[in-house]
């Protein structure tokens, strides 16, 4: 089954997003078919904040790492690190993931949809194999935040060769059930404590991303040890220290061929 194939299967595809070689091994381990990257994973872990253009090389060095596991990687780009169309697609081109995420909005703020879709086409005219995953920052960002306008915008991508629409944020039933009957291409969504993958799936989503809540969670984790250990607490239990290194080792076998 090609990572297109996953967009159209029975149920959702769940997208795990990873912010390191470990993480990634973790939801590989749990039998993920495809894994995604965090830009603001990424960025955090390396003292930035998102959406800065800071993470291209370490994007592109971790998609190259998970390259060597057997399944499907998915970056997310943020806008591509650049304004320039041909840029963007030279380096999606180097990237060689089976899939990118590239949003619609620049410093926190919307761009115009036109270079937008000027990306797209310019994505799939060198990379006409990528699955290229169009985000639609319009309620993210709480601007222009309508079903009207992210139809628009929706319409636009897909006319511009987008395989799916990511559309993040808060979203009201009635509002995924507009974009799940409007949108021609699979509709992504992020995973959210408000709804559950199965009443997704019967919503007509095709895909789920975890985005960085994963890479929140695990800082949770880390301070909820920290302090029980201070408080006088036993320390929570984790995956055992030797499994983690026989993971890691077993990767770096495979790595070295």
């Amino acid at each position: 089954m090609s990572f297109f194939d996953l967009h159209h299967g029975a149920s959702p595809l769940i997208l795990p997003n990873a912010w390191d070689v470990g993480s990634a091994l973790m939801f590989r381990q749990e039998g993920f078919p495809a894994i995604g990257t965090t830009s603001f994973g990424l960025a955090a872990r390396d003292g930035h904040a998102d959406a800065r253009r800071s993470v291209q090389d370490s994007t592109a060095r971790l998609v190259h790492q998970l390259l060597n596991l057997d399944c499907y990687v998915s970056a997310d780009i943020e806008d591509g690190f650049s304004d320039s169309p041909a840029a963007v697609a030279d380096y999606v081109d180097r990237l060689a993931a089976h899939g990118i995420n590239i949003e619609d909005s620049t410093g926190g703020s919307l761009v115009a949809p036109d270079l937008h879709a000027a990306k797209i086409s310019s994505i799939k005219d060198r990379n006409p194999g990528v699955f290229v995953n169009a985000r639609i920052d319009t309620y993210w960002l709480g601007e222009q935040a309508t079903v009207e306008s992210t139809l628009e915008r929706a319409h636009r991508y897909v006319e511009a060769g987008a395989d799916g629409i990511f559309v993040p944020g808060v979203l009201k039933p009635a509002e995924i059930t507009a974009f799940t009957t409007a949108i021609p291409a699979p509709l992504n969504v992020l995973a959210s404590t408000a709804h559950t993958s199965t009443w997704l799936g019967e919503m007509g989503v095709r895909r789920i991303s975890t985005g960085s809540l994963p890479y929140r969670a695990a800082l949770d984790a880390a301070l909820r040890v920290a302090t029980d250990v201070r408080d006088g607490r036993p320390a929570t239990r984790a995956t055992p220290y030797d499994a983690v290194q026989r993971m890691l080792g077993e990767f770096e076998r495979t790595t070295r061929h």
